[in-house]
């Protein structure tokens, strides 16, 4: 089969099939950058063993050094390669969630160099739940460290074009292939202290992986503070739209009234409005199908950049289930935060 390549100014984009996934495990080999779909967002990645590759992902994203990667892997048993110890919670909620967006927060082994962690004596480490992105680790031959495959700060790319929108020429290749089913990072759980602390909500809920352990697992702060943050996504703003967004919270019988007067009133001012909330979306009824709403989010808050909107309107969403996940993105988005 021949392999089908087009290059856009130095990024080459190459399709989804076994020659093509060849050819961009093979440029992770060799020390490039490739971008690849999971089933959370589409990711960065480069070997988790060459120092060098790493540092290159940083600077493509514009990613600030102390904000650690995720190391990707394509099977269970390389947990035992990216991690110093093991503790029996870890193969437990690796055997049950795995593949799928739970990362865990372990020791780092001497396998993976310090610059995949800032510098920090830990790792995160996920198995994704993707064919195409197992098959091109396994490919590589390597665990892949992977951040989003965005400009940073920008809203995670959930499909090729979001990539190419941010890192057109500043990477090798991107994998042409189906949009990220679930929309949301991964869940990253710290097992390296004491007690489990959810550092970065995401696609698995809370309650699931409150449900396996048999107790309450606490959430950690969005308060910046001097330390190095353990987690993607801890430390600095993210996810942020060109337009500001305005985060409406509070009563649920005021919420949605403000937010449709608050849009109305800067309409009439000549702005052009962007309205982010479940009842407004197309096929999906208020507060129904939080998931849905996931998976579309990133992709919401592009579509606007498009259409060169002012401002934008988002209401607060249930903080159960994924909604946990979809708030801690939409306030790390936001301008301000109105409560009502």
């Amino acid at each position: 089969m021949i392999v089908q390549v087009v290059q856009t100014k130095g990024t080459l984009l190459l399709n989804d099939n076994r020659e093509s996934l060849a050819k961009a495990a093979a440029i992770i080999k060799r020390g490039g950058l490739v971008a690849f779909p999971t089933e959370t967002v589409y990711g960065l990645g480069a070997a988790a063993t060459n120092a060098k590759a790493i540092t290159s992902i940083f600077a493509a994203k514009g990613r600030p050094a102390d904000n650690p990667l995720i190391v990707h892997l394509s099977d269970r048993n390389q947990l035992n390669l990216v991690a110093r110890e093991v503790p029996d919670e870890a193969k437990f909620l690796a055997d049950k969630f795995w593949p799928g967006p739970l990362s865990l927060v372990l020791q780092r082994s001497e396998y993976i160099p310090a610059e995949v962690s800032a510098g920090l004596p830990t790792v995160a480490v996920r198995m994704p739940d993707h064919p195409v992105a197992l098959a091109l680790i396994n490919l590589a031959g390597v665990p892949v460290a992977a951040p989003s495959a965005n400009k940073s700060g920008r809203p995670s790319p959930t499909s090729y074009r979001h990539v190419l929108e941010d890192l057109t020429g500043k990477i090798d290749a991107v994998i042409k292939s189906s949009t990220c089913k679930i929309g949301i990072e991964s869940t990253v759980l710290d097992l390296s202290g004491h007690s489990p602390l959810i550092l970065r909500p995401g696609g698995l809920p809370r309650e699931d992986l409150e449900k396996a352990l048999g107790r309450s697992i606490g959430v950690a702060g969005d308060k910046k503070n001097s330390l190095q943050p353990a987690s993607p996504g801890m430390k600095y703003r993210h996810y942020t739209p060109r337009a500001p967004l305005i985060l409406v919270t509070g009563r649920e019988s005021v919420k949605h009234q403000v937010l449709n007067r608050l849009a109305l009133y800067h309409h009439r001012k000549g702005f052009a409005v962007g309205l982010l909330n479940t009842s407004m979306q197309q096929h999906l009824k208020k507060n129904s199908d939080p998931e849905k709403f996931a998976a579309k989010l990133y992709s919401y808050l592009r579509r606007m950049d498009a259409a060169g909107v002012d401002i934008i309107f988002a209401e607060e969403v249930s903080f159960s289930g994924i909604g946990l996940a979809v708030m801690n993105r939409l306030k790390k988005a936001a301008a301000r935060v109105l409560r009502v």
